[in-house]
């Protein structure tokens, strides 16, 4: 049920869900072929979008560690932190993390996965020797 007081919560009004502005401005980042101010972050995004609400989730992504900036004009050019496939690991490990039963996340997961994406997964293993980088 759409909650009127969460302006985030979807539904009929026509709002976005909880995150999926940051989503599609880190996939636009993503896109690019280098920083973009929120003007041009604002440009490749679908729909109407004002410039402010850009600007807001583009600060928001800064605090969060999620986006560098430097100094462009009177203004800021925006970058990803991390590329996109370092970001969906980290939230997939992340899930991982907060599930009660490990084996039974990864058993679920690793049986709805592609044909495609299990090959993929059991070249990867097969190559892993068990030990893990300097570093970690």
């Amino acid at each position: 049920m759409h909650d009127r007081r969460n302006p985030e919560s979807g539904g009929a009004s026509g709002r976005r869900a909880r995150g999926e502005l940051e989503s599609g401005v880190l996939a636009a980042l993503w896109a690019a072929d280098g920083p973009l101010t929120a003007r041009e972050t604002r440009d490749r995004l679908p729909g109407d979008l004002a410039y402010t609400t850009v600007l807001t989730i583009l600060s928001r992504l800064y605090d969060k560690g999620m986006v560098v900036r430097h100094r462009e004009g009177r203004g800021y050019a925006y970058a990803p932190a991390r590329d996109e496939a370092s970001h969906t690991a980290e939230r997939m490990h992340t899930l991982l993390e907060g599930g009660t039963d490990r084996e039974a996340v990864l058993t679920r997961f690793v049986s709805e996965l592609s044909e495609e994406d299990e090959q993929v997964l059991q070249r990867l293993l097969a190559g892993h020797d068990g030990h893990q980088p300097e570093g970690r």
